[in-house]
């Protein structure tokens, strides 16, 4: 679904994930940075707190669950990664949501109650993805229930 939903992305994107612990955050973004083009493997920022790639666009992958503040986001250079021509993907984008522009793709991941099955809702927020939509409806819906 990932890799999917990189036919939608463009360079200057922001991608929120949000959603349970262990939900496939981190694999979604594997899948994405393959379709934009990444060979590299890609890892969880969680302990590094943000992982850098290049594809056919720069993706910068950021895990904020662990910072306490949003001062420690900025101190990342959040305003710099989201000003640049890249996609930036953000783990737990919930938890900074004054911080995120406008114009972002929220994706919110939650794991059925089988503990196998996942349910991912993707909105997208602001007048930019308003005129977007339809294709990020065409990329997903191979993967709609029902």
């Amino acid at each position: 679904m990932g890799e999917a939903l990189a036919s939608s992305l463009q360079p200057g994107d922001v991608v929120s994930l949000t959603g349970d612990l262990g939900a496939g955050k981190t694999t979604l973004v594997q899948g994405a940075a393959r379709g934009l083009g990444v060979r590299d493997r890609v890892l969880s920022p969680t302990f590094t707190l943000v992982r850098e790639y290049h594809g056919e666009v720069p993706i910068h992958h950021l895990d904020i669950y662990r910072l306490d503040r949003v001062q420690d986001v900025l101190d990342l250079g959040f305003e710099e990664m989201i000003d640049a021509d890249g996609v930036v993907f953000i783990e737990w984008g919930d938890a900074i949501e004054g911080l995120l522009p406008e114009d972002h793709l929220q994706v919110e991941l939650s794991i059925a109650p089988d503990g196998e099955t996942r349910r991912i809702d993707v909105t997208g927020l602001g007048r930019a993805w308003e005129a977007r939509w339809s294709g990020v409806e065409q990329a997903l819906r191979p993967f709609q229930d029902g």
